[in-house]
């Protein structure tokens, strides 16, 4: 049995999309960031950072596997799939899944948190993280002009850019004109893995988002 340990971030619901589209069982332990549960000592024994998510395969003798982006490539190699074989279609795909845990979901993230989350409003930052986002972006949409997916058919890249894509409005980094990273945002939100993978773990009740989404987005980084 595998277990994920997760909450309703973009991180997050990267791992659930992937056990979504491999179609396994698992078992979802929701980690309440409002609560600060990822930082209890039980938890920090499974993930040393202390972030979500967390994987437990609990087949291969409680392996704990941290990080987003190692979670995808453990379930890829583990499943054999949306990962080539092949080394070079391999590495391709890497380079994007690295992309976007050492650029987009840290620039996105800041610029969320500093547009919706910190007291203070501090122009000069939020213009640097916006920008930087919106970059990222831009070579995205370059990369897609020529192709479906970032690396040949869809994988483990798409997932794990897709959830941060998604919420670029609510970062409040503008789209306009990336038209080929729209197409990509919708060809993939309309796949039934992901609609399911958006609901792990399940989400607030519409009373509950506002409250608990400033309080979570003020301890996520904490």
């Amino acid at each position: 049995m595998l277990e994920l340990l997760t909450s309703e971030t973009p991180n997050g619901w990267k791992a659930a999309i992937m056990l979504e589209e491999l179609g396994v069982p698992y078992k979802v332990t929701p980690i309440s960031l409002t609560d600060r549960v990822q930082k209890e000592d039980w938890y920090v024994a499974l993930n040393p950072n202390g972030r979500i998510p967390t994987l437990v395969d609990h087949d291969a003798g409680g392996f704990a596997v941290f990080e987003s982006g190692a979670i995808l490539i453990y379930l890829a190699e583990k499943f054999g799939r949306f990962l080539p074989a092949d080394v070079q279609g391999r590495s391709t795909v890497i380079q994007w899944v690295m992309w976007q845990m050492a650029g987009l979901g840290p620039m996105m993230g800041q610029a969320t948190v500093f547009n919706r989350y910190f007291e203070e409003k501090l122009p000069a930052v939020i213009d640097r993280y916006v920008r930087e986002s919106r970059r990222l972006l831009e070579v995205m949409d370059a990369r897609l002009a020529t192709r479906d997916y970032l690396a040949g058919e869809y994988s483990i890249a798409d997932i794990a850019c897709f959830p941060w894509v998604r919420g670029a409005d609510w970062a409040q980094i503008p789209i306009d004109g990336l038209d080929h990273v729209k197409r990509w945002r919708d060809t993939i939100a309309a796949r039934p893995a992901v609609q399911r993978g958006l609901n792990v773990p399940e989400p607030p009740k519409p009373e509950e988002m506002e409250a608990k989404t400033v309080k979570q987005g003020r301890n996520i980084l904490a």
